[in-house]
């Protein structure tokens, strides 16, 4: 059973499962760890953010914003502490927003995100994880 010590890569195994999860997933998912530095991205989040994991590694919190800027739909800029990843990082709840999203590569997506704290068994919270789709036309045309 888990009682939220380190694995012996020095990280929770929470966040090691989830990791673990999420390289095993098409779908978009960032983690951020309780410190709140973006620890792992997959390859489909690689599409959305236009480089690879390999290539960034584990980027601070403060830093993600050069990685990822996030507005609302209509343009408004986003606090980072207000997006499905702030809230559920600084409130310790779930959250679900849709986000226009620019990448490295300068182009803007519409995107739906949720993300949700990462609890162990003992209730510590070892992180965020973060899921990120499209919009797609039919929803972007409503």
């Amino acid at each position: 059973m888990d009682d939220g010590t380190p694995a012996r890569s020095g990280k929770p195994l929470p966040l090691i499962l989830a990791r673990e999860l999420a390289s095993n997933l098409a779908t978009p998912m960032f983690l951020i760890d309780a410190r709140g530095v973006l620890v792992f991205y997959n390859d489909a989040a690689a599409q959305l953010i236009g480089k690879p994991y390999g290539e960034m590694g584990e980027i601070p919190a403060e830093e993600f914003g050069a990685v990822l800027h996030l507005k609302t739909p209509d343009g408004q800029p986003l606090r980072r502490r207000d997006t499905p990843a702030g809230i559920a990082f600084f409130e310790r709840r779930p959250a679900h927003q849709t986000l226009a999203a620019t990448g490295y590569d300068g182009v803007q997506r519409l995107v739906h995100a949720t993300a949700y704290p990462l609890f162990g068994t003992t209730a510590e919270m070892h992180g965020v994880v973060s899921v990120f789709w499209l919009v797609s036309d039919e929803e972007g045309d409503a």
